[in-house]
């Protein structure tokens, strides 16, 4: 497994331009992309998400982060399409309509991308109509909606009612996640799944496909 101790460092402190250098060097060095996901950003990406849980590190230095392995993706994402290698899981992210507030849904994206999972962001104030059309596109096995308002949240109901009258409801998990939600709502709504914050995401994606996988 290709392994690069300077993108490690770069992701884990928040350096994109450290981040970028040390990936040219890594690829002209001869290391395969995906091995360099899997070997160096995403174990950097669980060091992010263990400082957050510590209390070491706060949503700024999540978003640096974040920011260090999004630079990094951008010299692999052409190389993986080339070769024709594909992330194991996709995932399609938004906050839903009437909801302008994005930062915890790229923080959340983010993180989800460093841990291995190819992201699919629909970006802020998106419709039911665009999450129905995601999920029929780009054939997703899980769906995060995002909500900062409290005014807001009803749109995650109507968003998994549009899925259920689209006949895709089942072909995906639905996890919701935001300030004002609560496990509480994510039950009463049908969704699969709830966290609350960017690395409790990245857990309950992987222990619910691993429920799927079982």
């Amino acid at each position: 497994m290709a392994q690069s101790s300077e993108l490690y460092d770069a992701i884990v402190n928040g350096n994109a331009k450290q981040a970028h250098a040390a990936t040219e060097k890594a690829l002209a060095a001869g290391a395969v992309p995906m091995e360099l996901i899997q070997g160096s950003m995403v174990p950097a990406m669980e060091e992010v998400g263990r400082l957050f849980e510590a209390e070491e590190y706060f949503v700024p230095e999540l978003l640096l982060s974040g920011r260090a392995m999004k630079s990094a993706m951008e010299l692999l994402r052409p190389l993986l399409a080339a070769s024709g290698q594909k992330m194991a899981v996709r995932v399609v992210i938004g906050t839903v309509k009437g909801d302008l507030h994005d930062i915890g849904k790229n923080i959340v994206g983010s993180m989800l991308e460093g841990g291995g999972f190819e992201v699919i962001d629909l970006g802020a104030d998106v419709s039911p109509e665009a999450f129905v059309d995601a999920v029929k596109d780009r054939k997703p096995q899980v769906v995060c909606m995002s909500a900062l308002l409290t005014v807001t949240m009803p749109a995650m109901k109507q968003t998994i009612g549009a899925l259920s009258d689209a006949g895709v409801r089942k072909d995906v998990k639905v996890l919701i996640g935001g300030a004002p939600v609560t496990q509480q709502y994510a039950d009463e709504i049908g969704a699969d799944g709830f966290s609350a914050n960017a690395n409790g995401a990245v857990t309950l994606v992987k222990n619910l496909l691993e429920g799927v996988a079982a």
